[in-house]
């Protein structure tokens, strides 16, 4: 299943339908899970009216198209969970889109580190939680079968996934687009919505080009999630909030690139649902170390100089937000300590691959992670996809979304279908 030459680009459209005046299902955000999901409701449901409309000029924007591109197996979540059934469904359905659509996909393989005996514990505790959730290959080695994996990983001990797999979510999501284009669906770019208006005989969504109505809609709007619940009248005091981290990645230089076969995970922290600095190759050969996690300025804020006052002020003057800043705030100031000191980021680095010298990385990429904050200062761990009247909203979908992003859509497809009478 492991595709090495480029998608054709044939394939792919470059301009979709425009959206009629009314629709029975309009989407909010074409992200990967907004069109994975408009792609399973058009599949499920053929002729059935939807649109998709998008705040930027592109898809994949946001969190669809700023990730490590990694393919997760499925170790990290807690057995049961949405994270846990979605991942692991959907993993096995995004590697079946990719081999048909001859999108390049590989399965480089994952080492999970231990550096001391004080992670041991860590170590088999996240190994019966991978076991749970049927990880496939899964393996703990030693020394010698660590240095045969990764030859210039530290570490005593890890976990060996090697099933854990790489792609590029922006093709992916593109793909979706064509696909729900082809299947009779609109996209409207440049097109966010700015109000919402109940009405008997639906719903009114309010563009600067001029109202949509519909019958019924479904918000996957990852970083203003929040805020087109605000508009349907879904969020309430004790809803979750967005609270937007960016995550900086360096990129290795070729000769650095040399150091890592896969990609090597550290242990992250059980009560952080962040992962600490990786290292991830990634589908096109380039090697990722990163990201780490710091409060963006600004709701898409993906430079260090973005900034807006009301997005700061909100999160600021967030009750919840005040709760983990001091619940954390060691771990906030060494993340931010990490982000202006290279020097810093490298040794972080070298923990996990000695071998890394300073003046073999660059900064590079980064990105903008949509976390939903209970009102208690608990980061939201889960999926949460939540239901309303004619409305189903995604609330919180962080990573593995886009590994499960088509089993979020069946899941989001069936329940439309059956609360809406589709």
């Amino acid at each position: 299943m492991v595709q090495d030459s480029p998608a054709p680009a044939s394939d792919l459209l470059t301009t979709y339908p425009a959206a009629p005046d009314r629709v029975d299902v309009a989407i909010i955000g074409a992200g990967i899970v907004g069109l994975a999901t408009a792609m399973r409701l058009l599949q499920a449901r053929p002729g059935l009216r939807v649109a998709v409309l998008e705040r930027e000029a592109q898809v994949a924007a946001h969190q669809s198209g700023h990730n490590s591109g990694v393919v997760h197996a499925g170790l990290y979540y807690t057995p049961g969970s949405q994270k846990a059934l979605l991942c692991r469904a959907g993993k096995g359905l995004v590697e079946r889109y990719c081999a048909e659509r001859g999108i390049p996909i590989a399965f480089p393989g994952k080492l999970v580190v231990a550096l001391s005996e004080a992670e041991l514990p860590r170590l088999a505790s996240l190994r019966q939680r991978a076991e749970a959730n049927g990880v496939d290959g899964l393996e703990e080695v030693g020394p010698e079968r660590m240095r045969e994996i990764e030859p210039n990983a530290a570490g005593i001990r890890a976990l060996w996934s090697p099933r854990t797999g790489i792609t590029d979510f922006t093709v992916v999501t593109r793909y979706y687009a064509s696909d729900v284009a082809r299947l009779g669906g609109a996209i409207e770019l440049n097109r966010p919505v700015t109000q919402i208006e109940r009405r008997a005989d639906g719903l009114v969504l309010h563009t600067p080009r001029g109202p949509i109505q519909a019958g019924a809609v479904i918000a996957c709007a990852g970083l203003w999630a929040d805020r087109v619940a605000g508009m349907t009248g879904d969020h309430t005091h004790d809803s979750p909030t967005i609270v937007p981290f960016r995550g900086d990645y360096y990129t290795l230089s070729p000769e650095a690139a040399k150091l890592v076969n896969g990609l090597i995970y550290p242990l992250a922290d059980p009560r952080f649902p962040f992962l600490g600095v990786h290292f991830t190759r990634r589908i096109d050969g380039q090697v990722w170390a990163g990201p780490n996690a710091v409060l963006a300025f600004r709701r898409a804020g993906y430079r260090r100089r973005d900034f807006s006052a009301s997005d700061l002020a909100e999160a600021i003057g967030n009750p919840g937000f005040r709760k983990l800043a001091r619940r954390f705030w060691r771990m906030g100031a060494a993340e931010m300590w990490r982000d202006w000191w290279k020097g810093a980021f490298v040794k972080e680095m070298q923990r996990y691959v000695p071998a890394i010298r300073g003046d073999q990385v660059t900064f590079g990429p980064s990105g903008v992670r949509a976390q939903a904050l209970s009102p208690d200062g608990t980061l939201v761990d889960d999926f949460d996809l939540a239901g309303g009247d004619r409305v189903l909203h995604v609330r919180n979908a962080p990573s593995p979304a886009a590994t499960s992003s088509l089993a979020i859509g069946d899941k989001l497809a069936a329940e439309a279908i059956g609360r809406f009478g589709l």
